[in-house]
């Protein structure tokens, strides 16, 4: 299976499962020169910008631990050119990752802010 295919695989995955749980998607693949943000959905009352991390075995760590703060920044200001091109001055926004490991899916809600991130 290629890498490409898993991705979609695992974003889908992640799709259904938010949207079972309540979501909007509002957006996928949103590209710009900072990066790219995996799903944009409405959900709870806010917009989340939500990064999809896949592990095939428990040895290479927790799919979350690979959000590094180079990751982070990046899609701040991902999420930063969103807002701005979307008008949402007053949105309440935040940033989760959701893990998919083989047989489970793990939902990190507010899993970073953008504190200390320029």
């Amino acid at each position: 299976m290629s890498e490409h295919y898993r991705i979609l695989t695992g974003e889908n995955a992640a799709e259904a499962y938010l949207v079972s749980r309540g979501a909007t998607v509002l957006e996928r693949n949103f590209r710009t020169r900072a990066g790219e943000i995996d799903l944009i959905v409405q959900m709870d009352g806010c917009i989340a910008f939500v990064e999809v991390k896949r592990r095939s075995t428990p040895r290479m760590g927790r799919p979350a631990e690979a959000v590094t703060p180079t990751k982070r920044r990046r899609i701040i200001q991902c999420a930063k050119q969103y807002a701005a091109m979307h008008h949402l001055l007053y949105a309440r926004l935040r940033f989760d990752v959701v893990e998919l490991t083989p047989g489970h899916i793990n939902h990190i809600p507010a899993a970073f802010d953008a504190t200390g991130m320029a």
